[in-house]
C-alpha cells in the first residue's frame, strides 16, 4: 500500500522544517511531497533540504490548485491513498494513523479530520465559528449525513476518490462544503474523524484578510453550482 501526505505550501519556510519531522516521526512509511504554490521565500528550498519531494508552480494559484497537482501527481506514481496535510503545523501528524485505519476498518472512501468531532480544546474565533456553524448544517442536509466540519482539509482519501478530483474541475481556492456534497453525490462513503488543531507555526493563513461575506457568498455558489451540475459517475479502479 502506497501511501503519499500533499503539503501545499505559500510562504512556510518557518513552519515547513518542523511538520516534515513530525511527518518523519509519527507518520512513518509515508512519503511526502511539498507543492510549493508560488512562494516568494524559501519554501522549495527548506523542503529540498531535508530530502522532501517538491513541485513548484510558477505562481501563486490558490490552495486548491496545489491540492489538485497534488492528486495528479500521487495518481501517475500509482499511490493508493493520499493524504492531505497543512504546511503551517496546524494538522498534527499523529493524527494520521487515526485517518488511515478509518480508511482500512471503516470501509469507506474518505477520512476526514473533524476539529469538532470531539472537544479537543479548539475555538474559532466568533465570526469563523458562525460560518461553519451554517455550512456544516447546509451540508448535514444535502449529504443526509451528520457533518461537524465542512472545512477541513485534513484528510485521507483512497485512489478513486484522488483521481476524480485529479480529474475534475476542482476549485482553486477554496475546498469546503460544496467537497462534502459533490462526494456525496458520486457515491463516496465518507467518515469523519476526531483531529486535533494547533496554532500555526508561522506564515499567514489563505483565509486572512478574506471578507466573511465574500467568502459565504463564494462557498454558497460553489455549492449551488454543484448541485446543479448532473449527478457525476462514480468510477472505481
Amino acid at each position: 500500500m502506497k501511501v503519499l501526505a500533499i503539503i501545499p505550501a505559500y510562504n512556510e519556510e518557518a513552519s515547513l522544517p518542523v511538520v516534515l519531522r513530525e511527518m518523519s516521526n509519527h507518520a512513518g512509511g509515508v512519503d511526502c511531497l511539498v507543492i510549493n504554490d508560488g512562494s516568494k521565500d524559501r519554501t522549495a528550498e527548506t523542503a529540498r533540504a531535508v530530502g522532501v519531494g517538491v513541485v513548484s508552480h510558477p505562481v501563486n494559484l490558490g490552495a486548491g490548485a496545489a491540492a489538485q497537482t497534488g492528486f495528479r501527481y500521487a495518481l501517475r506514481r500509482g499511490y493508493d491513498i493520499v493524504i492531505q496535510i497543512d504546511a503551517d503545523g496546524q494538522h498534527d501528524p499523529r493524527d494520521i494513523p487515526s485517518l488511515l485505519r478509518a480508511l482500512e476498518n471503516e470501509g469507506v472512501d474518505a477520512a476526514i479530520g473533524s476539529r469538532f468531532l470531539e472537544d479537543r480544546g479548539y475555538r474559532p474565533t466568533r465570526m469563523r465559528s458562525v460560518g461553519m456553524s451554517f455550512f456544516n448544517g447546509l451540508a448535514t442536509i444535502l449529504t443526509g449525513q451528520r457533518v461537524t466540519d465542512s472545512t477541513s482539509c485534513f484528510r485521507a482519501l483512497k485512489r478513486p476518490v484522488f483521481k476524480f478530483f485529479a480529474e475534475m474541475d476542482y476549485p482553486t481556492d477554496f475546498q469546503d462544503a460544496d467537497l462534502r456534497v459533490l462526494m456525496k453525490r458520486a457515491g463516496f462513503r465518507v467518515q469523519e474523524v476526531a483531529v486535533s488543531m494547533r496554532p500555526r507555526l508561522g506564515g499567514r493563513s489563505f483565509i486572512n484578510g478574506i471578507v466573511p461575506a465574500y467568502y459565504v457568498f463564494k462557498v454558497s455558489l460553489s455549492i449551488l453550482v454543484t448541485l446543479l451540475r448532473e449527478a457525476p459517475r462514480l468510477r472505481r479502479e
